[in-house]
């Protein structure tokens, strides 16, 4: 562990809303998934990330400036990181540790491609996985498994989920070998 923001004063912690401790950031998260969701789907910027991400060649004819679209949206991906950060630290946990994140960028990287990068499908699809998870640490702890259970049965499901989409998009065609007859 890194270090505990100050208790005593509680200097550095989100302020609350009534008894919630969650609310603040809960209201801070959902204003920015409107705003990505205006800024992807309203805006040039939003257009030229769309296109550089089709096709870098087919955005450099189009006159959009690649290196320049890639370097915002780094940029605005840190910052958004950034503030997850701020978030995590300042009203859930209080604290910082070296394993803050603990593997929420790869969850995230599920939920928005389970979305299909629609980021107000996103709230939906990342509260379900919420439930997943928390129901298959239910099932372990009513049926005294590991710990990891719940990780494996959540990552079991994801797999299944992944290979239905897999055959939703894809026509598994088997071809014959048999002989035609004249």
């Amino acid at each position: 562990m890194i270090g505990i923001i100050n208790q005593d004063s509680q200097a550095g912690w989100l302020p609350t809303i009534g008894n919630q401790k969650y609310l603040l950031a809960i209201l801070v998260v959902a204003v920015m998934t409107g705003l990505m969701y205006i800024y992807l789907n309203y805006s040039k910027q939003g257009y030229e990330i769309a296109v550089v991400g089709e096709s870098r060649r087919t955005a450099s004819y189009a006159g959009i400036k690649v290196d320049r679209v890639i370097i915002r949206t780094m940029a605005l991906s840190g910052a958004l990181c950034g503030l997850i950060g701020l978030l995590l630290t300042s009203s859930t946990d209080h604290t910082m540790t070296t394993t803050i994140v603990d593997g929420r960028g790869f969850t995230a990287v599920m939920v928005s491609w389970m979305a299909k990068f629609n980021p107000i499908i996103m709230i939906f699809v990342s509260l379900l996985l919420v439930v997943l998870s928390r129901g298959a640490s239910e099932i372990s702890t009513a049926f005294g498994l590991n710990r990891s259970f719940s990780d494996i049965l959540t990552g079991i499901i994801l797999f299944f989920i992944i290979g239905c989409e897999f055959f939703i998009n894809y026509k598994v065609q088997f071809r014959s070998s048999g002989k035609k007859e004249a």
